[in-house]
């Protein structure tokens, strides 16, 4: 449920950004592709980062070892 809810709100972001992008800086053709680019790649760049961290405390590697005191 966490998974797809913050996925959906990366979504929600992404194309928000890209709306304010192309508003905010509408030079022309070639630099408009470039800045929603840009603003794909970087919303896609942080929720995979996000993704990574999420799934990866799912499945530990490194096991805590508890001493016989505790």
């Amino acid at each position: 449920m966490g998974f797809m809810v913050t996925t959906l709100i990366f979504v929600v972001i992404g194309i928000i950004a890209s709306i304010c992008t192309r508003i905010c800086c509408n030079k022309g053709p070639s630099a408009n592709l470039l800045h929603l680019t840009l603003v794909i790649t970087a919303t896609i760049c942080c929720w995979m980062m996000w993704a990574i961290v999420y799934l990866a405390q799912m499945n530990p590697l490194i096991v805590p070892i508890l001493s016989e005191g505790e």
